[in-house]
């Protein structure tokens, strides 16, 4: 977009995990006791330990479009540790009675397996292997992942300035741990969020475009606010960035310097700030300006 002017915007649609919250850490260094067990060498480089990781995650939200993140992870734990040892995968082995992505009962068959999603988890550590317990925790470790430390303060004041949405591809359950964490532990900058929008309420992970139109839809039925008045706010640039650009979506990167995510990804964006806290600093001068 030609003009960039930061105060004629209304809401701000934020990716959480690699944005706000340290997605490479949380995963790294909850995926090292597996890494130590099997005595990968991955366990001492984060960056080729991330990229692994990474495309099984990406293979299983392809697959799974509906399963509830925290699960999804924990398989995703699984199906690497597997890989790793050379094993056969676990990929394939899946319940038929899955993780829901929405509170709709919606069926959908994967190869001839009838998978019907419920609304609620059902996964247990036997369904994968000895080493079940380890991936379960792993997928509850979201809530646990580390904030970045400028976060806190400039979502408290980008609250007074924009409706402040969540676009996530985390299940609603997993998110309730790190919005607590987001909105009221530190005392001097609470904030709420004035609407969350998962992947278990959509059906889909991002990038897929549904998503975003789904944010979209909700925000102007919710406050009236259209897409032109909207930023989305991200640090993947092929998570968030490249749907923004093909639906016409401003938006900012907030470049985390992540060593395994936007490798190769040819997206284009309005701004670039270094942290949340430098965008939240822009705000402020512009309106200041006004």
């Amino acid at each position: 977009m030609s003009d960039f002017t930061l105060t004629k915007y209304k809401a701000l649609l934020f990716d959480v995990y690699c944005t706000l919250v340290d997605w490479e850490t949380g995963i790294y260094e909850n995926l090292k006791p597996m890494l130590e067990r099997i005595n990968s060498p991955l366990k001492d480089n984060k960056k080729e330990a991330l990229s692994a990781y990474f495309s099984v995650e990406t293979d299983l939200q392809a697959k799974y479009p509906t399963m509830l993140y925290a699960e999804l992870i924990s398989r995703a734990h699984a199906e690497l540790s597997v890989r790793l040892k050379g094993e056969p995968s676990h990929a394939e082995t899946v319940p038929k009675t899955a993780i829901a992505a929405s509170s709709a009962h919606n069926v959908i068959g994967l190869n001839d397996l009838t998978i019907t999603a419920v609304g609620t988890s059902t996964f247990t550590e036997t369904e994968l292997d000895p080493h079940g317990a380890e991936h379960v925790a792993f997928g509850k470790s979201i809530a646990s992942w580390p904030v970045f430390p400028d976060t806190i303060a400039a979502l408290a004041y980008l609250s007074t300035k924009f409706k402040l949405a969540v676009l996530s591809n985390v299940d609603k359950e997993s998110f309730s741990g790190t919005r607590a964490v987001l909105e009221t532990s530190d005392p001097q900058h609470q904030f709420k969020f004035d609407a969350v929008y998962t992947a278990q309420d959509i059906g889909s992970y991002k990038p897929d475009l549904a998503n975003f139109k789904y944010a979209l839809a909700k925000l102007k039925e919710e406050f009236g606010i259209e897409k032109d008045e909207v930023i989305m706010v991200a640090g993947s640039l092929g998570h968030d960035h490249l749907p923004a650009n093909a639906l016409g979506i401003a938006s900012v990167f907030i470049d985390r310097h992540a060593i395994s995510l936007n490798i190769g990804v040819d997206a284009k964006y309005d701004a670039k700030y270094e942290t949340l806290g430098a965008f939240a600093e822009a705000v402020k001068a512009a309106a200041e300006n006004q």
